[in-house]
């Protein structure tokens, strides 16, 4: 687009200015990029100023592995994920499935509370303002230019509010997603 509006002025500048027209008449031609009058440019050195990433941080695998035990626990949730299901009726995997959402779904509210990132309906046409949260909003789509942007809120998100897991005793090993049962 700057271009578009150099050449803009450019036309009118050899339009009404005879000087200018027979300068760039040279340069086109490329007998003289300058006149002789003029000293050449002297490169200037740019320092673009690059944001340094944010610090990464490791994160432990004994909560996850802790959250995973307690879906597992109540909702047999890993049991449910690594069972072959394609030899089972589109009836009886729906069973399976809600006694799993209802386990799942009771461990996730007592050991997590969690609230919508945003309060809008799905669906609704929302506005996000320069400097808005990209992590808490993913912006999708044909993205140009810079905020604001208005499109349709297809998503409202989940944020965790208030973990509580448990403490766990020392010597634990959280690898051990649920023990194996050997009825006697």
């Amino acid at each position: 687009m700057s271009r578009f509006f150099l050449a803009f002025s450019a036309f009118f500048s050899i339009l009404f200015d005879a000087a200018f027209a027979k300068k760039v008449e040279l340069a086109k031609s490329g007998d003289a990029l300058l006149p002789e009058s003029l000293p050449a440019p002297k490169p200037v050195a740019v320092e673009v100023a690059k944001a340094a990433p944010p610090p990464m941080r490791e994160a432990g695998p004994d909560a996850a592995l802790q959250l995973l035990a307690i879906l597992q626990r109540e909702g047999r949730f890993l049991d449910f994920l690594e069972e072959d299901v394609s030899s089972f009726s589109d009836a009886d995997i729906g069973a399976a499935a809600r006694v799993v959402h209802t386990g799942c779904k009771k461990a996730l509210r007592e050991h997590i509370t969690i609230a919508q990132v945003r309060s809008e309906s799905e669906e609704a046409r929302v506005t996000l303002a320069p400097g808005f949260n990209a992590s808490e909003v993913r912006v999708t789509g044909n993205v140009v230019g810079a905020p604001p942007f208005t499109g349709t809120l297809r998503h409202r998100g989940w944020r965790a509010v208030d973990v509580k897991l448990p403490q766990m005793a020392q010597g634990h090993d959280a690898k051990i997603l649920a023990p194996a049962e050997v009825e006697l």
